[in-house]
């Protein structure tokens, strides 16, 4: 965990180490162990660095190669660099270190661009190409590792860097609100929009790169999920997944640091947790609730078995409210997902113990585990009612109001493109339109947002098309990207062995009723983990990082907080207030479950305060903030 910033083709007069030292000091929780930065009169690079791997100042970056002309900022970690420094060195390069970082630079020198294909791991980095005058930036595969850019800019300077919040200490940057982000954001709970909340800010999509030269951007893609079904049993794939998986920890595991887990009570964090065999796991639950809310009696159980110390975090309800600003300032836009703050939590547990924690992200995309993925008996039975029936059933049934039966029959004549936008559905679009003043209703729908993917599977199974929309969306934009925001809020390194090339080459070609099927969800995953897991484990059914937010919000004390500030001035320039108090006091008093709905306006609320309302903020506050509530934790633990 690093973090690189950067700008090009600046002409605004102002002292440009000094800016590059405040942009980087932004950030400085991604890598507080040092920093460093290269400027010449075109190109401006700063990086911040979190020791993982060659733990020697001969590994610190900015990076070069043997004559200067290349110049490295890079976030992340190249799990083969062994193999790929021993390639470069064959071929005539000479290293300074040890480290990963120095096999892009040569590998670039070597292979261009095409060094991508080569390289295995999580990454976002820029290379400043002198000869070339050309900036090459490029992400990971599945968009671990975060990186933005902008040319909203006085002077038409280029800026990117891995936190949007650094872009706000260059005083050539302009700060506006993307009025189109924020009806999408009602409903995926995250920002699924190329660009974000921030006019004129875009994400570099995953497995893309881009080459900036002389104010021109180009911008390619270098790889793409395939999915190639290959018809074979189901002991043939659990056995390629027990020996993709135990490569991929081996590769995961590399660092000069101590590297431990994150431990939930399912299959996935157990898995990887049962091949790492790390010194230490972490959990967290919430105060007064056992079973869902609470699941660290599992974790703690496992590690037991497994002969691991475990440590764990139980959080009330005042810690979760009152670190929901810290939150949404790390995560720079607006983020609904409630998993975020006990993962807040958790990361910095962790982080008292170790620097590296790998966890179990993106094993339910890759092999099929979500219950969006399961189709019903029931409903199994109605498909086979010819499709053009189902069809006019579900047309005449949406005129009428929704209930168990009119839902259940639109969405049996419903194609998979026209209802699944992915695992995040939280405001309806006539609901988002109902409470969103005139100004925020002009966006893409849901349906336009993922129809580019879709149009990437045509003729794929149902399963595939959903994972597919998933990989694409949910998984960047919200599992990923809290995974990155809120481990580098403490400083950690989230490692992901699920999310390997490797192992998705080999997860594609598995049937979709081997990953989904009437038995289970992640099916053969199940089979192959039940190798070194207990039953109880391997077959645990998903729950996620469930939050009791329905039962706080039925609480006064967090009723009048949330109702506050759906009450305030700031919240008037965008809803219509009287339908947000509505869903509010439906939910209050018990007459309709509308925490979702509450949860998602409430975040954004916050966040847009913090950025453009409360001009006093900065990260040196809202760090001093967090670092009170964590001494007032600590006295407390």
């Amino acid at each position: 965990m690093c973090g690189i910033v950067g700008f090009v083709n600046n002409k605004k007069v102002f002292d440009k180490n000094a800016v590059i030292q405040e942009m980087m000091d932004t950030i400085s929780h991604r890598g507080p162990d040092s920093d460093g930065h290269y400027s010449d009169e075109y190109t401006t690079l700063g990086f911040r660095r979190l020791q993982i791997i060659d733990l020697t100042t001969d590994a610190s970056q900015p990076m070069f190669n043997e004559d200067n002309s290349v110049v490295l900022v890079f976030n992340g970690e190249i799990y083969n660099y062994q193999e790929l420094m021993d390639d470069l060195i064959a071929k005539g390069h000479t290293f300074q270190s040890c480290s990963d970082s120095e096999t892009i630079i040569h590998g670039y020198e070597e292979y261009g661009v095409d060094i991508l294909q080569r390289l295995r791991g999580m990454f976002a980095f820029a290379i400043w190409d002198k000869n070339e005058d050309t900036i090459f930036l490029a992400r990971d595969f599945f968009g671990i590792k975060p990186l933005y850019y902008t040319e909203n800019t006085s002077d038409h300077s280029f800026m990117f860097g891995s936190e949007i919040k650094s872009f706000l200490k260059n005083p050539a940057f302009y700060k506006e609100l993307n009025e189109k982000a924020l009806k999408p954001y009602l409903t995926f709970q995250h920002s699924p929009l190329d660009e974000t909340f921030f006019k004129g800010v875009y994400k570099l999509k995953p497995g893309h790169y881009m080459l900036y030269k002389k104010g021109n951007m180009t911008i390619q893609s270098y790889w793409d999920v395939q999915f190639e079904e290959k018809e074979n049993s189901l002991e043939f794939y659990m056995e390629k997944i027990k020996e993709t998986m135990r490569e991929s920890v081996r590769y995961h595991r590399i660092s000069d640091v101590k590297v431990g887990s994150f431990l939930s009570g399912g299959v996935d964090s157990s898995y990887i947790t049962a091949l790492l065999k790390p010194d230490k796991t972490f959990s967290v639950g919430f105060e007064d609730y056992e079973g869902i809310f609470n699941e660290t009696n599992l974790a703690e159980d496992l590690s037991a078995i497994l002969e691991i110390e475990n440590h764990k975090k139980i959080i009330s309800a005042d810690e979760f409210f009152d670190v929901i600003p810290t939150i949404q300032y790390h995560m720079d836009e607006p983020h609904a997902n409630l998993s975020s703050v006990p993962l807040y939590f958790l990361s910095e547990l962790a982080s008292k113990h170790a620097t590296v924690l790998l966890s179990g992200e993106g094993a339910d995309e890759i092999f099929g585990g979500y219950a969006w993925y399961e189709t019903s008996n029931t409903m199994r039975k109605y498909e086979k009612v010819p499709f053009f029936i189902r069809r006019v059933a579900s047309k005449v049934s949406e005129k009428f109001p929704k209930k168990h039966i009119t839902s259940f029959l639109v969405k049996g004549g419903q194609r998979t493109e026209e209802k699944f936008i992915g695992q995040a559905k939280i405001f309806e679009a006539e609901d988002a339109l109902k409470i969103l003043k005139d100004d925020f209703k002009d966006a893409p729908t849901p349906e336009e947002v993922v129809r580019p993917s879709y149009q990437n599977v045509q003729g794929k199974n149902e399963v595939t098309k959903m994972q597919y929309v998933d990989m694409k969306h949910w998984l960047p934009n919200d599992i990923l990207l809290k995974a990155d925001k809120m481990g580098s809020a403490h400083s950690i390194e989230l490692r992901v062995p699920f999310l390997d090339k490797e192992v998705m080459e080999m997860a594609s070609k598995i049937p979709a009723h081997l990953k989904v099927n009437d038995k289970d969800t992640k099916y053969v995953l199940r089979k192959a983990a039940s190798e070194v897991l207990p039953d109880e484990w391997a077959n645990r059914p998903k729950v996620g990082f469930p939050v009791p937010i329905k039962d706080w919000l039925k609480q006064e004390k967090y009723y009048n907080r949330v109702k506050a500030l759906f009450e305030s001035d700031m919240a008037k320039k965008f809803f219509h207030t009287e339908e947000l108090v509505k869903y509010l006091d439906e939910h209050f008093d018990g007459k309709a479950n509308r925490q979702r709905y509450i949860w998602t306006v409430y975040v954004f609320l916050i966040w847009y305060k913090m950025f453009f309302e409360d001009d006093k903020h900065n990260h040196q506050e809202y760090k001093h903030k967090k670092d009170r509530m964590h001494e007032k934790v600590a006295t407390s633990v």
